[in-house]
């Protein structure tokens, strides 16, 4: 009887055992022993970054040759490649909570009073306390610059990206390459550019309005690329079965092709308005300042809250940089819902659709 060939064993990367994790615990005590005894008592070296990044190599080394080891090389390729993208998520994620956790600290000074949300800056001198004046008028004029913004660019954006993907053209190329090029765009050349034809040439005066249409400019490029993306992940089975029913494109295109696309819409939406509403250069050309409460953007300056955080950090008093933190942080928070919003709002539509 000829022999019955066996089947190959498949090899499993992903098991985890206790050994496994004992031997990650144990590399990584190992590593930071090893490290404070070479790092601190045998080199003549200092300082917290570089001891981090030592003991990371060591842990690593450590870590790898215990699975070569017990594993094998292929696991051991395995979880070195885990290893590298646990690290950089890591590296990441604390970047970006110190940023956040150190503005939100410096800023609780400022944020833990009322009038800070409630009182503008008329009656608050650089010696007066806390107490005494606040953000309300860099935080209304940052929510109407804003506002302004997003309704111009909103549309103009999707319907770029419509263009772009559903309609396309000899023009499409060069619209396309338009686009891109102005995702680049220096944020001082967006506010020259609303300087220079709307004060200089049409002659308005400084204003919310002008600082919107210098915001708008940078809005614009990142929501159509951002949107055209979108839109072509789309199915084109969706099109073409809304064709075959009998449907004329633009139906097409307003029935099916946006509503599928909604949640990401959303994302470009707040790709956008992360880029425009930290801007600082082009409302510091086009809006003015001012430390009194503006609520008419058509006429007399109006801060927003990079501008004032910019102008606030200037002074060398102790409170005004605090008022400073202060607004980074509210600026923060505000971007934070923002994005929750904008994603409570898709998600809506996406279940309102089905």
């Amino acid at each position: 009887m000829a022999a019955i060939a066996e089947e190959p064993v498949r090899r499993q990367l992903r098991i985890v055992d206790v050994e496994d994790r004992a031997g990650l615990v144990g590399s990584a005590v190992a590593g930071l022993s090893l490290t404070w005894v070479v790092y601190s008592r045998i080199l003549p070296t200092e300082g917290t970054l570089g001891f981090i990044v030592c003991w990371w190599l060591s842990f690593t080394a450590l870590y790898l040759l215990y699975t070569g080891l017990r594993r094998g090389r292929v696991v051991l390729a395995d979880r070195f490649a885990v290893l590298l993208a646990h690290s950089g998520a890591a590296l990441v994620g604390f970047a970006l909570s110190t940023v956040i956790g150190y503005t939100l600290i410096r800023g609780a000074r400022a944020l833990i009073h009322k009038n800070f949300f409630t009182q503008d800056l008329r009656t608050a001198g650089p010696l007066e306390p806390l107490s005494t004046g606040g953000a309300l008028h860099a935080l209304a004029g940052t929510l109407i610059q804003i506002s302004i913004a997003i309704a111009i660019t909103l549309p103009l954006g999707i319907l770029c990206a419509v263009y772009l993907t559903e309609v396309g053209g000899r023009a499409s190329r060069l619209v396309r390459s338009v686009v891109e090029a102005m995702t680049a765009l220096p944020s001082i050349v967006a506010g020259l550019f609303a300087y220079v034809v709307l004060l200089i040439g049409f002659g308005m005066r400084l204003s919310g309005f002008v600082a919107a249409m210098a915001i708008s400019v940078m809005m614009l490029p990142i929501i159509a690329r951002s949107s055209e993306v979108v839109l072509r992940l789309v199915p084109s089975g969706l099109r073409e079965a809304s064709l075959a029913l009998g449907a004329t494109q633009w139906r097409t295109v307003w029935s099916v092709v946006l509503p599928t696309a909604r949640p990401g819409l959303a994302t470009a939406l707040v790709l956008g308005t992360a880029r425009g509403i930290g801007e600082t250069s082009p409302v510091l050309l086009t809006a003015g300042f001012t430390t009194y409460l503006n609520l008419n953007p058509f006429s007399g300056p109006m801060v927003s809250l990079p501008l004032f955080t910019f102008k606030m950090s200037q002074s060398p008093e102790a409170n005004y940089i605090s008022r400073a933190f202060g607004a980074a942080a509210l600026l923060l928070v505000l971007v934070l819902l923002l994005f929750a919003f904008s994603r409570w709002m898709a998600g809506r539509g996406r279940s309102g659709s089905r």
